[in-house]
This record gives C-alpha cells, structure tokens and sequence, in this order.
C-alpha cells in the first residue's frame, strides 16, 4: 500500500496485522479520487472506518487541509498513527479511537466535513443509518461527497436524506458508492 499521489505520493503505508481490517486496494483507491478529485482545494475529510488510515491520509495528500480518522480497533488506531507520521504533518491528522455511533455524537456540532469515507466491516454496515445519523447531526457541509465501500451484493438506497447516489461501481468483491449531500433539497427517505 502506498499514497498514490499529491503532497505525499510514493510513500509507504502499513497495513493493519491480522484479518481484522481489509484496506482498501491501490487500484479501487485511485479510482475513486480519479472520479471525486483529483485533487482538492481545501476542505475537511472524515473517515468513520478508518483502518490503515490510507483513504483520508491520500485526500490529505491531495488538497484536504485536514483529516479526522476514527477506528474502534487498537491495532488499527497504532497503523493509523505510524501511517500519519510518514506524512511528517501530524497536525493535519485528527485520530480517535471510538465507535462509529459514538463518534457521531462526539463531532455534532464541533466540525463539518466535505468528504466523508464510511467502508465498515461487511458484516457490520449500518450504512444508511449512519449517513442519516450524520447528516440529522450537521456534520456535513454543501455539496459534500461520501464515499461508501460495501460487499458488491449489498443494495444501497439511491437516496438517503438529502444525499442523492451519483455513482456505482463493482470491483472485484467490493462495491463503492458515492453521494453526493445538498443541504438545500427536500429530505425526504424513498
């Protein structure tokens, strides 16, 4: 695994030990800041699964000016942690250990973000209800982009509050689908 490109491409990341976490591979990570991005001009990322901490360090890495990485997993947090360092710009790194639910409740009203990655363990995903709990909270702004990672055999609604699915794509196991949130727009569940 590595940052693919911007401030910190080529760099070395360190995946998580064990089978607890399944990063996301180079290739699904560059097509996906290759349809979002490519790069950013400012903005605040949140990553709810953080694993490895590689998505929200390479949206860093692109223009992000700062990143909030949350994982429950000890191993996980001390990956995240060495991942940071080889940034060698620890300050744009926020890092905590939590639930995802919890965190939720601990952001709502101290930030927003602009981007935000949810790739929970397959088995785990409350998705839907996780966007809804964010978006209910404030967390995002105008036009935020959330960018989920799911099993390819999992259906997500096309619209979830007022964040409305723009893209769908399958690769290999894993499926990623992204929202785009309009603060604007009737929020209404279909």
């Amino acid at each position: 695994m590595r940052i693919i490109t911007g401030e910190y491409g080529g760099r070395k990341l360190k995946a998580v030990p064990g089978n607890n976490t399944r990063p996301t591979t180079d290739k699904v990570k560059e097509s996906i800041f290759n349809i979002i991005g490519p790069y950013f001009d400012g903005g605040a990322c949140l990553d709810l699964f953080a694993g490895s901490g590689g998505l929200a360090i390479e949206a860093v890495s692109r223009g992000m000016d700062k990143a909030v990485l949350i994982d429950q997993d000890p191993l996980a947090i001390k990956t995240i942690k060495e991942n940071i360092n080889v940034t060698k710009e620890p300050g744009k790194f926020d890092v905590y250990r939590n639930d995802a639910n919890r965190a939720i409740d601990l952001l709502k009203g101290n930030k927003k973000f602009d981007l935000l990655f949810l790739d929970p363990p397959y088995a785990k995903q409350e998705i839907e209800k996780q966007i809804e709990k964010i978006i209910d909270s404030g967390l995002l702004n105008d036009e935020a982009i959330i960018i989920c990672e799911v099993d390819k055999r999992t259906h997500l609604k096309e619209k979830i509050g007022a964040a409305t699915a723009y893209r769908n794509e399958i690769y290999g196991a894993s499926q990623i689908v992204m929202y785009e949130y309009v603060s604007n727009t009737e929020e209404t569940n279909e």
